[in-house]
Formats: C-alpha cells, sequence, structure tokens
C-alpha cells in the first residue's frame, strides 16, 4: 500500500513482559514528521512488578524512573496533545496492554487508537519489513530496546518500505 503521508509511530519499553503485572516505564513516538518525543514514566504507587533480566535489555533502573521519571497524567496529556487519530506499534499486543496501564493509572482516556504497524502493509510490504528494518537499525546506529529509537525506526522502516514499493511499481505506478 503506497500512502502519501506519513504515519505516527509508538512504542514502549516495559518493566517486564508480564501481561498481568508489567508496566511502562518508557514511551517514545515519532511523529509524522519525523519529530521525538520520549519520557521516562515514574511508576504509579501500584505499580511493583520488575525484571532484572527486562533491566538488562532496555537499562533503565527503576531508581532512574524514581528519580527521573515522570508522573503518569503527565505523560499521558502529553501523548493526548500530540497524537490523534490511529497511532502504530510493532508489538501491538503488549503496547495496548502498556497503553491502557498508563491511561488507567493517570485515569484518562487516550484520544488515538493504537494499531498495528501491519494494518499499514501488504502482503509483500509485510514480507520486506524485518530486512528493511534490520537495514534501518544498521544505518542508524541506535541502541534498541529504547522507545524514542525504536519509534524512529519503525518511521524510517515504513519510508524505506515505501521506497521499495514505489520502486517495485516502477515510475507511472507511484502516487
Amino acid at each position: 500500500m503506497i500512502t502519501q503521508h506519513s504515519p505516527a509511530f509508538i512504542d514502549f519499553e516495559a518493566s517486564s513482559l508480564d501481561l498481568i503485572a508489567s508496566y511502562p516505564i518508557e514511551v517514545g513516538i515519532c511523529l509524522p514528521d519525523g519529530t521525538l518525543h520520549s519520557w521516562l514514566i515514574q511508576p504509579h504507587i501500584l505499580w511493583q512488578d520488575w525484571s532484572e533480566s527486562a533491566e538488562k535489555i532496555h537499562g533503565i533502573t527503576r531508581k532512574t524512573l524514581e528519580r527521573e521519571g515522570t508522573p503518569v497524567y503527565q505523560v499521558a496529556t502529553a501523548l493526548n496533545r500530540l497524537l490523534t487519530g490511529p497511532v502504530y506499534c510493532d508489538a501491538w499486543t503488549f503496547d495496548s496492554f502498556w497503553l491502557h496501564r498508563l491511561f488507567r493509572a493517570a485515569n484518562m482516556r487516550a484520544e488515538f487508537q493504537l494499531e498495528s504497524v501491519s494494518m499499514l502493509l501488504n502482503a509483500d510490504e509485510v514480507r520486506l519489513w524485518a530486512n528493511s528494518r534490520q537495514r534501518v537499525i544498521n544505518q542508524l546506529g541506535l541502541p534498541v530496546h529504547r522507545a524514542a529509537n525504536d519509534a524512529l525506526i519503525l518511521h524510517k522502516t515504513w519510508e524505506d518500505i515505501q521506497l521499495l514499493a514505489m520502486e517495485a511499481a516502477g515510475p507511472d505506478q507511484a502516487r
């Protein structure tokens, strides 16, 4: 599917991968124009889950979150201010859970809809995604498993897929 405008992308890092006890610790967004925003999230008082193995992957300590994190209400307010319509992620099951936990803790409702990046792609583009993503990661040289970096990687991978689709379609088919 060749589209004319870039979508917004979102990524979360979390306390663990436990879909009952985990919570978001960082959220990053990449707006359609490529602008990045990210927040470390101060743990809500009811959020106690913590995984040492997850900490080794993202490199964020709970003490860092407690000291430098932004309160959940402020993060949710900022997301609602910056995002509208569909916002895309690459791990919908996990990301939707953490988005829900964030907004529930803030006692707010998200004013945007979370969608899987696969909703943007046709079957050929889905097949190209993994290789394109790895190429983008190599080109950018950014560490993965940090929310803003991962949101930018989604954005750049989507752009790369769009270019590949236009090249495959030929000059007469590109819109």
